[in-house]
């Protein structure tokens, strides 16, 4: 098996020496050169031709930031983001200019490793040319026009859930949806602890509907986007309120995507609207398939729009989908959703 090829580029050498021990355990991966600086970064991708790129943000003479947008512009390869920072203005900042996934720099220790090897390889299969078009959209489609909501739509609900590659799709997705959207929109999103205030905060800047961090015991109502804190599993309970729940060391995602969009279908019925997105593995595929029994609408990422064709694979294949859509396309049918009784006959079917 051909070993993949892997670039380090940190100002800090104790950085660079700890992520390359932790990559060097694994007999399948090669680091095959290291930067101290982003214009450093940017020529041993050209050098090296390697398979994937591990980047620090900060860094003197070039940043991470100027780093991925050189690279993807001459010789794209896949980046993933391994820094101390975690506010919008720099983390999300490099999903949108381009980089795959993101970690903390915490996060890269011996406890974790295994789980940073497994992302290494699973980022590195990623072909980013073919994900570009689209990236660093900066007019997202607007909202579908339409006539109004209607107050049967009051009482619906869309679950998302979401892994890697889920942050650019949310980007997509979220700044479609009008301000007067007449539904709550509850996301579960796999991330590394710490970064999702910094993912609602860009969220809340491209967007129109009200984003927020959900809290314990908060009622959620139509129009906010409410995103699971890492940290704690979200469900909603029979009073429509939030319920964050402990994580446990054998939890093998955080947020849990099953636990809250099984939570609504429990709740909400043939009310519910369940979406899954790009990310690898099979959590949410059991939520999906709770919503699909409870007689609500499901919906996949196609994949030509995935950046990894995991999660909503499996859920395809599961039998549990009712609609597989390209990511362009979701927002304008989430919108028309709201505005019909039943599915039938409409979506489904087709």
């Amino acid at each position: 098996m051909k070993q993949i090829r892997v670039v380090v580029a940190d100002d800090s050498a104790f950085a660079r020496e700890l992520i390359i021990a932790i990559l060097s355990t694994d007999k399948d991966i090669c680091v095959v050169g290291e930067a101290a600086n982003g214009l450093e970064a940017i020529n041993k991708v050209a050098e090296l031709k390697p398979d994937i790129l591990t980047l620090d943000i900060e860094m003197p003479v070039m940043n991470g930031l100027e780093a991925i947008e050189g690279i993807m512009a001459s010789h794209a390869v896949p980046i993933l983001v391994v820094t101390t920072r975690g506010d919008s203005n720099t983390a999300y900042t490099a999903i949108s200019k381009g980089a795959l996934d993101l970690v903390q720099k915490p996060d890269v220790n011996l406890e974790g490793a295994r789980d940073f090897i497994d992302k290494i390889k699973m980022l590195s299969k990623i072909k980013v040319i073919t994900h570009m078009k689209g990236r660093h959209n900066k007019n997202p489609k607007k909202p579908l026009a339409h006539s109004g909501f209607s107050g049967k739509a009051l009482d619906k609900v869309v679950a998302i859930a979401s892994s890697t590659g889920g942050p650019e799709a949310l980007s997509v997705i979220l700044p479609g949806l009008p301000e007067n959207f007449p539904s709550p929109v509850l996301v579960a999103q796999h991330i590394s602890d710490g970064f999702v205030p910094g993912m609602v905060e860009w969220f809340g800047k491209i967007s129109r509907v009200k984003i927020k961090v959900a809290g314990e015991g908060e009622q959620i109502t139509a129009g906010t986007v409410y995103v699971s804190p890492s940290e704690k599993h979200m469900e909603i309970d029979s009073s429509r309120k939030v319920v964050l729940k402990e994580r446990h060391p054998g939890d093998l995602y955080h947020p849990s995507c099953d636990a809250l969009l099984s939570s609504v279908s429990r709740v909400y019925g043939d009310r519910s609207i369940g979406i899954i997105l790009s990310g690898m593995g099979s959590d949410g595929v059991r939520g999906m398939q709770n919503i699909k029994k409870a007689e609500g609408m499901t919906i996949a990422q196609d994949e030509k729009s995935s950046i990894v064709f995991g999660m909503p694979k499996v859920a395809i294949d599961n039998g549990c989908i009712d609609l597989i859509l390209p990511l362009e396309d979701i927002c304008g049918v989430m919108i028309r959703l709201m505005s019909l009784d039943k599915y039938e006959g409409v979506f489904r079917g087709r």
